[in-house]
């Protein structure tokens, strides 16, 4: 368990600002779920944790052996195809939205009371 440590700005604890800043994080909000490098993976990995995209995915890999293929390569990648673009856009959209609103509340001011 770590405890949150909050300076005041009043100069007396300022020689304890470089050890503390170093063990804790900044002090904004973030509630996206991705960054520009794990989108894609981790997208990825939360949309065939779904079953029914496993299932799409399977018939994707079934359908490129010669001897069981019933439709063409390309048809049967489509809805798999259609679905996760969908689900990534809709993903990204909902993502920008969380970070514009996390950068509006890391803007606004507030007010630190000291004793």
């Amino acid at each position: 368990n770590k405890w949150r440590i909050v300076l005041p700005v009043n100069g007396r604890q300022w020689k304890d600002w470089k050890q503390v800043s170093t063990f804790y994080s900044r002090n904004g909000i973030r509630t996206t779920k991705y960054t520009w490098f794990t989108f894609l993976p981790q997208n990825l990995l939360g949309q065939f944790h779904r079953l029914s995209n496993l299932y799409f995915f399977f018939l994707v890999v079934l359908n490129w052996f010669p001897q069981v293929e019933i439709f063409h390569r390309e048809i049967t990648m489509l809805p798999l195809v259609v679905v996760l673009l969908a689900s990534m856009i809709k993903d990204a959209i909902e993502d920008y939205r969380k970070y514009q609103y996390d950068k509006r509340v890391n803007s606004t001011k507030t007010r630190v009371y000291d004793k």
